[in-house]
């Protein structure tokens, strides 16, 4: 496969090209549909001639459907997404590219989507729906399934399909709430979560931003010890991760801390915990939920992170986590690569 990609590649380069433009287009009426042409060309960056153009042979194929509402992807446009996948994979390289990280990284597994989030919203809605796939892949009856809040998580959720194949499942927050966004906390996500596998689920009333004092009051409370003691008997936990002063700002840390966390070289945060570029906690916040500790005992991590600008974020949070299935855009993997590259 790879010789005959290569002999394409030299040859005849335009095709390669072609078709990837198509599936991309392909792939955002998918994930957008129904949509229309202009905002499909805003969202790709290319002329509305060119996606005129390019409709017309896909509608004429029977790829897509157009009607008052927008485009739409037909049966036989959803086959085609999903068989040119893996030949999309290979041809950007992103099986060599996953290896590296991998070796790099001292994780488990790495999964590339093709794309930068940056540019295609719809690569987001893509990486959400590979964490999915590779979940479902691997839970088992009487799962503990812990995840935290945010909006790439949300789309790992959205990536779920709702089916009633698993037995005894036990879905919960692995943090507790922020003064932010309600559909995208932890709470809600484990409720839909627990919806679509037809499982159970218990909240974690508490925020999460606490000082000690109160964190040490409230962990003593029989409810919250209880589903505390729970999360940290999860066999997987889905999470997102976060660039330290963004993470911080959001956690509603002063200027002033936030200058300390710079000073300390913080670029990534996961569970409260603020790591510098050579994977060591430089500072940790108060938190309810799962704790750096509680992580190691964890049999499957699944980490999801999109766009280049996360890529010290990753390197920092994931280096040596041997259990990690890392889940990202191909920017942030080629950005990985070059800090790698630049620090040996």
């Amino acid at each position: 496969m790879q010789n005959i990609l290569k002999l394409q590649q030299k040859v005849v380069p335009e095709l390669i090209e072609l078709l990837q433009k198509r599936y991309d287009i392909l792939r955002v009426i998918y994930y957008n549909g129904p949509i229309g042409r202009r905002i499909l060309a805003n969202d790709m960056n290319i002329s509305e001639r060119i996606v005129r153009n390019e409709i017309n042979f896909l509608k004429s194929q029977n790829l897509i459907e157009v009607n008052t509402s927008g485009m739409f992807i037909t049966a036989d446009g959803e086959e085609i997404i999903n068989k040119l996948k893996g030949f999309i994979h290979e041809i950007k390289g992103l099986s060599q590219i996953e290896k590296f990280i991998e070796k790099h990284l001292n994780i488990h597994q790495v999964i590339v989507v093709p794309g930068d989030v940056d540019n295609d919203k719809s690569v987001l809605k893509e990486l959400g729906k590979a964490a999915a796939t590779y979940a479902m892949d691997i839970i088992k009856d009487n799962s503990i399934i812990a995840l935290t809040g945010g909006l790439t998580v949300k789309q790992v959720v959205d990536g779920f399909t709702k089916n009633n194949k698993y037995s005894n499942i036990l879905v919960l927050p692995a943090r507790g709430g922020m003064a932010r966004n309600v559909e995208i906390q932890a709470n809600t996500l484990v409720a839909r979560l627990a919806d679509k596998i037809g499982g159970n689920y218990e909240l974690l009333h508490a925020p999460d931003n606490l000082s000690n004092v109160a964190l040490e009051t409230i962990l003593n409370e029989k409810e919250i010890k209880s589903i505390i003691d729970k999360i940290r008997s999860a066999e997987v936990l889905i999470y997102g991760i976060g660039i330290a002063t963004d993470m911080a700002r959001k956690r509603g840390l002063s200027e002033e801390d936030i200058r300390d966390l710079e000073e300390l070289g913080a670029v990534g945060e996961t569970f409260g915990h603020y790591y510098n570029e050579l994977g060591k906690i430089v500072h940790s916040t108060p938190t309810i939920g799962v704790k750096n500790e509680d992580v190691k005992n964890i049999k499957t991590l699944i980490a999801v992170a999109a766009g280049r600008n996360k890529a010290r974020a990753i390197i920092a949070t994931e280096i040596n986590r041997s259990s990690t299935v890392l889940i990202i855009d191909e920017a942030a993997a080629k950005e990985i690569i070059n800090i790698i590259e630049k620090t040996e």
